[in-house]
């Protein structure tokens, strides 16, 4: 481009820049083209065939990079914050959003995912506020923490999932002498991309009627029953109205998965790697409508084979440590350390785990992803490599 068009461009006040460019499949550049092009530019018009390599690629390419963050360093700087920033209005939850380092320095995970620590000191309360990002909060380690849902208070403990469907009134509380932190995980840059969030600030503080610590919510005395669901209601809002499943659960799941296995029966998804997914007990389906929730087990030695599927996905190392490997990169991983794979890009793992580094004796992930998004727009696509 000439200085005389740059000072063109510039005077014309069009954010739209076209250049010409000898290429194989690009027309010839000469004086006309480049007096079609300012046109094009006048008149805030963009030609696919300058475009198409990038809007219509033979495959994803992701504006986010695989990226690892340790928990270690995280814990660190979350107890920093717990004795700097407040966890009322202002400083508002006290969340720390992992920012993927190619997404431009915003809070977000992935382009369609948001992943924070939360952390909380003792006997502090995070005032309600409510608002239609999808949420849930996973707990690797800690207890004492109950967050209130629509006035049910439930309770936070290590290895405990807890989906919370847009839309919902919500605060928490700390009643030990110890703080805790866990991970927080929206569809926030998804809703901010779409232009779809609304947001409110609840009350100050909760009542002591909703201060107390139950073992069970209410929301599990009603639908925590495996494979029961009760008569008396049926659900009308999204989400999954079982606001807490606990671990025990979970872990038995997954031990029993690879006992099959041992036995000859099979039930793993690929050899050494026992997975589930959460779901929701209404409806079979997932437990929010713009995330998919997930955990995965490998026995010691079990090496996961490459795959790789659209949107994206973050995991957290919930124990045992191995080495888990995203496009060009790999990482020795360990308890709490989380890491994003992008769109497309090849994931897979391999555990080195056994019984001083975790409690099952495997290399435990935690996975959230964006899939039913993709699902719902018929978007979706896997593909294992070989």
């Amino acid at each position: 481009m000439t200085d005389s068009t740059l000072a063109h461009d510039i005077a014309s006040g069009s954010p739209v820049r076209l250049q010409a460019v000898a290429a194989q499949g690009q027309p010839e550049v000469t004086p006309a083209l480049e007096e079609l092009y300012r046109g094009f530019e006048n008149e805030l018009l963009v030609p696919l065939w300058t475009e198409i390599g990038d809007l219509m690629p033979a495959h994803p390419h992701s504006h986010a990079t695989p990226h690892l963050w340790r928990w270690k360093r995280l814990r660190e700087l979350a107890d920093r914050a717990g004795e700097l920033v407040p966890v009322g209005r202002g400083g508002e939850r006290r969340a720390i959003a992992l920012a993927n380092p190619s997404l431009g320095g915003r809070p977000f995970a992935t382009p369609t995912l948001w992943a924070a620590i939360q952390y909380l000191m003792p006997g502090e309360d995070a005032p309600e506020h409510r608002h239609t990002q999808h949420a849930f909060r996973f707990i690797v380690e800690g207890s004492g923490v109950w967050t209130v849902v629509g006035g049910d208070p439930v309770p936070m403990n290590r290895g405990d999932f807890l989906p919370q469907a847009g839309w919902n009134w919500h605060a928490h509380h700390n009643a030990t002498s110890e703080p805790m932190a866990w991970i927080d995980g929206l569809d926030i840059p998804f809703q901010y991309l779409t232009e779809t969030q609304f947001f409110e600030f609840g009350r100050d503080e909760i009542t002591d009627a909703e201060r107390i610590t139950p073992e069970r919510s209410r929301s599990e005395r009603l639908w925590g029953h495996p494979g029961l669901r009760p008569l008396s209601v049926a659900p009308t809002a999204p989400g999954s109205p079982l606001l807490s499943y606990k671990w025990e659960y979970t872990d038995a799941a997954l031990r029993d998965q690879l006992l099959l296995e041992k036995e000859g029966f099979g039930g793993t998804v690929e050899p050494g790697h026992a997975a589930v997914r959460y779901a929701n007990p209404h409806d079979g389906g997932d437990v929010l409508p713009t995330i998919r929730a997930e955990f995965h087990r490998l026995a010691r030695g079990a090496e996961s084979a490459p795959v790789r599927e659209t949107g994206s996905s973050v995991y957290q190392v919930f124990d045992g440590s191995g080495v888990v490997t995203v496009g060009e990169k790999s990482w020795t991983v360990g308890r709490g350390d989380m890491f994003v794979v992008p769109s497309w890009a090849p994931f897979s793992a391999r555990s080195e785990a056994g019984a001083s580094d975790s409690d099952s004796g495997a290399l435990d992930l935690f996975r959230f992803s964006d899939a039913p998004v993709f699902e719902a727009l018929k978007l979706n696509r896997t593909q294992k490599d070989a």
